[in-house]
C-alpha cells in the first residue's frame, strides 16, 4: 500500500508540474507574440500584424485575459480566426462587463472588458447637509462592488454599489466642494478630484512646495521645425509655428513658477526625433513634454477635433496609430531596429505608470482652463496611449500633448491665436504643477 501511494503521489506531483509548465509557456507564447505585434506596429509590417495578433487572441484566451482590442483590430485589419467555443473564456456581452474598479492619488479607474463611449457615464452634483455629494451612474455591472472600498487624498467617503442591474453607482461625498470631472477611454473611465480654488490658498501651496518645484527639470519640445513643418492646416498654418509659440510660453510659465527649464528648440529649425531626448537626459530631466497639433484627412477635416495627451504604450488603436504615424514621420525611416525596440523594453517600467499619471493631471488642466473661456466648444479627445518615437529614448517620465486639430477650421483659427496658445500652456503648467504636488517624494 506504501509503494502504491508513494507512486501514486509521484504521478500527481508530475502532472501538476506538467500542467504548470504547460501554462507557463502559454504565457510565455503570449508575451512573445506580444513582442512582436509591437515590432510588427512599429515597422508597418501588416501581415506580421495580422499573424501576431492571431497569437496573441488564441493565448489570451486560455489565459483568461481580456482580447477584444486585438479582435476590433484583427478585423480592421481584414484578418479572421475562428476559436473553439470552449475557449472562449472571454466576451464583451459577459455578466459583468466591468473587470476593475481602482482608487490612487486623486483618481478613480474604472476598467471594461470592451469598447465604451461617453454615453456610459452621467454625473450629478447636489448640495446636502453632509456636504457636496458628486454621483456617478455607470452603465455596466461589476461582479465585485460590494466588498471593493475605494479611497482618494482629501475626500472624505467613496461609495460604490451595484445601484441597479446594468448600473454601478460612486458617490463621492465631501464637507467641502471639489472639482470633479472626468475622462472616458477607449475601454476605461478616470474620474478626478482635486479641491476648488475657493478651498486652498494657491499662494500657501506653492511656499509648501517651493523647495521641490525648484528642484525639478522639465524638458518642453516644440513639434517639427525648420523643413519639418509638421501638419498644415488652411491659409498655410503650419503646426511647428503654434507648437513653438506655446512651448515658449509654457517655459516663462514654469520658469516663474521655480522650475528648471528647457527647449529643445527656441527657433525655427529642425531636430531630429532622437536629439530631443537625447538632450532631457542630458540635463537628467525629472519631465519631458513634447507639444504637437493634430491633422486629419480631408474627409473628416470638418468633424475631427479635439484635445488629447499620449503617453508611451503600444497604440492600442487605429487612432492611435494614425497620430503616431503623422509625428513620427520625420524619423522613422532613419531609426534603426534596435533603436525601434528600445520601445518594448520600456513599456514594463514605472516611467510608463508615472507618465500616463502626468497626462491625467496634463490633460485635465487643459481642459478645465480653456473651457472657462471656450465652454463646451473645447473636446475633450481623452488620455491615449501611443508608440511615438520622440518619447521613447526618455528615461524620465514623458507626455505628448495634442493641443487641438488644426485641420479643422474652427479650431485652426483658435490655435492660432495667442490667447489660445497662452491658455493652452497655462493649462499644461497648471497640470505639471498637479503632478509634482501629489508625486513628490
Amino acid at each position: 500500500m506504501n509503494k502504491k501511494f508513494f507512486y501514486f503521489f509521484i504521478g500527481v506531483v508530475f502532472l501538476l508540474n506538467l500542467t504548470t509548465l504547460s501554462a507557463a509557456t502559454t504565457v510565455e507564447k503570449f508575451f512573445y507574440a506580444k513582442k512582436n505585434y509591437i515590432t510588427a506596429v512599429l515597422h508597418n509590417n501588416r501581415a506580421k500584424e495580422i499573424k501576431y495578433l492571431k497569437s496573441l487572441i488564441i493565448y489570451g484566451t486560455k489565459l483568461n485575459k481580456n482580447v477584444y482590442k486585438y479582435k476590433k483590430e484583427l478585423s480592421r485589419l481584414g484578418g479572421k480566426i475562428t476559436i473553439p467555443k470552449e475557449s472562449k473564456k472571454i466576451s464583451s456581452k459577459s455578466k459583468y462587463d466591468i473587470s476593475d474598479v481602482t482608487a490612487q492619488d486623486n483618481f478613480i479607474q474604472i476598467d471594461f472588458n470592451h469598447n465604451i463611449s461617453k454615453k456610459y457615464v452621467k454625473f450629478y452634483k447636489s448640495k446636502k447637509r453632509v456636504g457636496y455629494i458628486y454621483t456617478f451612474d455607470i452603465k455596466g455591472r461589476f461582479q465585485y462592488a460590494k466588498p471593493t472600498k475605494l479611497q482618494l487624498d482629501s475626500v472624505d467617503k467613496i461609495k460604490i454599489v451595484q445601484y441597479r442591474y446594468n448600473t454601478l453607482r460612486i458617490t463621492i461625498t465631501n464637507k467641502s466642494d471639489l472639482k470633479v470631472f472626468y475622462v472616458v477611454n477607449r475601454d476605461n473611465i478616470l474620474i478626478k478630484t482635486q479641491p476648488t480654488v475657493k478651498n486652498i490658498k494657491i499662494q500657501r501651496v506653492y511656499k509648501k512646495q517651493k523647495v521641490n518645484l525648484l528642484g525639478k527639470t522639465i524638458v518642453i519640445d516644440a513639434g517639427h521645425g525648420g523643413k519639418d513643418s509638421g501638419a498644415v492646416g488652411p491659409r498655410r498654418r503650419y503646426e511647428k509655428v503654434v507648437v513653438l509659440s506655446i512651448a515658449k510660453r509654457l517655459y516663462y510659465n514654469l520658469k516663474q513658477k521655480g522650475f528648471n527649464v528647457y527647449l529643445t528648440r527656441n527657433k525655427d529649425k529642425f531636430v531630429s526625433l532622437k536629439y530631443r531626448t537625447k538632450f532631457a537626459n542630458k540635463r537628467k530631466a525629472d519631465l519631458f513634454i513634447s507639444i504637437h497639433a493634430n491633422a486629419t484627412v480631408k474627409r473628416r477635416r470638418a468633424k475631427a477635433k479635439g484635445i488629447e495627451t499620449y503617453f508611451l504604450s503600444p497604440a492600442r488603436s487605429a487612432r492611435a496609430k494614425r497620430v503616431a504615424a503623422l509625428e513620427n514621420k520625420a524619423d522613422m525611416n532613419s531609426m534603426g531596429y534596435s533603436s525601434k525596440n528600445i520601445l518594448l523594453t520600456l513599456l514594463n517600467r514605472n516611467k510608463i505608470i508615472s507618465s500616463q499619471k502626468v497626462a491625467i493631471d496634463v490633460q485635465s488642466h487643459i481642459l478645465y482652463n480653456l473651457r472657462k473661456y471656450y465652454g463646451n466648444k473645447i473636446v475633450d479627445a481623452g488620455v491615449r496611449e501611443g508608440p511615438f518615437w520622440v518619447l521613447v529614448g526618455a528615461s524620465m517620465p514623458s507626455v505628448l500633448v495634442e493641443v487641438g486639430y488644426i485641420t479643422h477650421p474652427e479650431e485652426s483659427k483658435r490655435i492660432y491665436t495667442h490667447k489660445y496658445q497662452q491658455r493652452v500652456a497655462d493649462g499644461i503648467a497648471n497640470g505639471i504643477v498637479a503632478y509634482f504636488q501629489k508625486n513628490s517624494i
